[in-house]
């Protein structure tokens, strides 16, 4: 196999146009294998194939920085670069990140998954190479969704204004474009890239304004001749608009095309713009004809079918919140629902069968998400934000000075809350609590079974100001019970525990302190457990259940700074009560990748190694 062959880029350089061909189906074969044992994000990378090959084969990486955006496009860049026997370990605790990391190989620039980033890294690596007249080129791979963030856009305008010397690959695979068609808009493509045309045009342009005055008819005249006549042959693109050197439509599954272009667009000074249309799982015919979305993410699945292997049973959480929206929009005509391009991912799918015209996706833009929905509340809307509890970070500033604010009543539902798994550091959502309990007004909850979660929706959508739910990945305990109810806000379900220990949990964590209450009672300790749902604010008896305490134990799925044992023990400490106060959480740094069990493993968050440290803590408290 030519795949046995291949150890780094310089080794694409030797294969011919007929070996480069069976290499690229080498490689769809080995990441369908590979990806159906340990789950992933297989559709992009089947379809980034060709793109991968030719750009490693037209750049001298690492020397050249390409620059993944989103970063889980790159499993093709690290089978070039050397890695295909971490495969195995793919996503896996200890073993080889889904996204490029700049721990496993120089070729890796930044460890980007979130999106639309790439192109400010990018200009910034490119501004600073010129600057130290390093002759470093620098490549930004930017597709899947990425260009619907703002981000992009800012940067773009600066990199336009600027003239920064990189080039921008658009692996247009959402099928928005369609390819321009015919040999003379193939060739008219190809010549606006030219290095020659290039040269030409600014010749051109110069010689207009030494022998022309501005506002002439000869300068004016031409210019529109010359824009008449691109557009004859292909639509002005945003890119023409920037003044950006721009190439494409192209196939990006024709590797000789794409090398042609790359290979032009890097010798012509300033930014230029290289637009491929890919096709997610290209090459494998169940990703094909997955018209949601070409399995994109995949769990463990059979690699002949494409279908998923049987999984944990159980309702989902986000299932039971889809259901349970769909719930009060059929009672509520004023709910409405918006996401940041996963509508499927968040539960919104069922709310966009039924009430198609009542659900926006905004593409990945939180800040937009969050502010559009302000106005819809103040239009008299009641908007229910869903998005995973990672990105919804990007939009601190829209939730803190647009929603919160305006004291709009506008409900976010953070998905995958806490330690989510094989996705890794960027994806983990443990820092949303001690972002978001800054906000002045805003309540903060979460729910410890799927009924709770219902209720806790149902509550919400009953508030008058800001609201957000947050819930983690996986099954939820049971399904829901009984018709929605009202669940008072700042109400936790109390269970004193005079001289003995106070378990308060939060969320999923109110079943972990169950267990700890039971480890404790057989080792002979006195506990009991407060089902803590609200976060903020926080429950007003909270200082007297303490003071009646011996311990207080926090346990949440959250960053240790800012967290719930933070907000506690500031309550705490306004309230002048002295019972000492224990919080179990994720200490602080950036969480590696692994499953969610081996993780809060590490984390000292399963209820033996809680129980343990509660017990250590009584022991020392019992010596002083």
């Amino acid at each position: 196999m030519l795949l046995d062959q291949l150890h780094s880029p310089a080794d694409l350089r030797r294969l011919s146009p007929d070996e480069l061909a069976e290499l690229a189906a080498e490689i769809r074969a080995f990441l369908v294998e590979e990806v159906a044992r340990t789950g992933g994000h297989l559709g992009p990378n089947l379809g980034v194939v060709e793109l991968t090959l030719a750009l490693h084969r037209v750049l001298d990486s690492p020397n050249d920085l390409i620059v993944w955006d989103t970063g889980h496009q790159a499993y093709v860049h690290k089978l070039v670069t050397g890695r295909r026997d971490g495969f195995a370990s793919l996503r896996q605790t200890g073993g080889m990140s889904g996204y490029p990391s700049r721990s496993e190989s120089a070729h890796d620039v930044v460890e980007n998954s979130h999106a639309s980033t790439s192109l400010s890294y990018a200009s910034g690596l490119a501004t600073a190479f010129a600057r130290r007249r390093e002759a470093r080129r620098v490549v930004a791979v930017i597709g899947d969704g990425a260009m619907t963030g703002g981000m992009a856009y800012e940067a773009l305008n600066q990199i336009a204004g600027r003239e920064v010397d990189m080039t921008i690959v658009l692996n247009d695979n959402g099928r928005s474009y369609s390819p321009t068609v015919g040999g003379l808009a193939h060739h008219l493509n190809q010549l606006r890239i030219d290095p020659l045309y290039q040269r030409a045009k600014r010749d051109v342009s110069e010689a207009l304004q030494r022998f022309s005055r501005p506002g002439d008819l000869l300068a004016s005249g031409m210019h529109r001749i010359k824009g008449s006549l691109k557009e004859l042959v292909a639509d002005a693109t945003m890119f023409d608009s920037l003044g950006l050197a721009y190439s494409g439509p192209i196939d990006g599954h024709d590797v000789a095309a794409v090398e042609q272009a790359l290979a032009n667009a890097i010798r012509v000074e300033g930014p230029t713009v290289v637009h491929l249309v890919t096709r997610k799982g290209e090459g494998y015919e169940p990703a094909l004809a997955d018209t949601r979305d070409h399995l994109h993410g995949v769990g463990v699945f059979d690699p002949e079918t494409g279908q998923a292997k049987s999984s944990a049973g159980g309702v989902s959480w986000t299932n039971v919140f889809g259901d349970a929206l769909v719930g009060e929009a059929r009672e509520r005509p004023e709910v409405v629902a918006i996401t940041a391009a996963m509508s499927s991912s968040v539960g919104l799918d069922r709310m966009s069968a039924e009430f198609p015209d009542r659900v926006f996706d905004v593409g990945i833009a939180e800040q937009h998400a969050v502010t559009f929905a302000t106005g819809l509340a103040m239009g008299g809307l009641r908007p229910v934000v869903a998005v995973y509890a990672t990105f919804m970070n990007r939009a601190l500033d829209q939730v803190l000075l647009d929603c919160g604010l305006h004291r709009q009543p506008v409900t976010f539902v953070l998905d995958r809350a806490g330690i989510t798994g094989h996705d890794g550091p960027s994806h983990h959502g443990i820092f949303d609590l001690g972002l978001f309990r800054q906000v002045p007004g805003l309540v903060m909850a979460a729910p410890s079974s799927a009924t709770e979660l219902r209720d806790l929706l149902h509550t919400a959508l009953s508030h008058d100001g800001p609201f957000m739910i947050r819930f983690p990945k996986g099954s939820a305990p049971s399904a829901p019970e009984g018709a929605p109810r009202l669940l008072p806000v700042g109400q936790w379900d109390v269970e004193e525990c005079p001289g003995g220990v106070v378990l308060l949990g939060v969320g999923n964590m109110v079943d972990v302190a169950q267990k700890v209450c039971l480890i404790l009672e057989e080792r002979g300790t006195a506990a009991a457990v407060t089902n803590a749902r609200y976060v903020k604010p926080l429950d007003p008896r909270l200082p007297e259940l303490a003071r009646s305490a011996r311990l207080v134990v926090t346990i949440e799925d959250h960053e240790l700074q800012g967290g719930f044992g933070s907000a506690v023990l500031e309550a705490l400490s306004d309230a002048a009560v002295t019972t000492p106060v224990q919080r179990c959480a994720i200490p602080e740094g950036y969480l590696e990748h692994g499953s969610v069990a081996a993780l809060h493993e590490l984390c000292g968050l399963t209820p033996e190694l809680i129980a343990d440290e509660v017990s250590a803590r009584l022991a020392a408290d019992s010596e002083q």
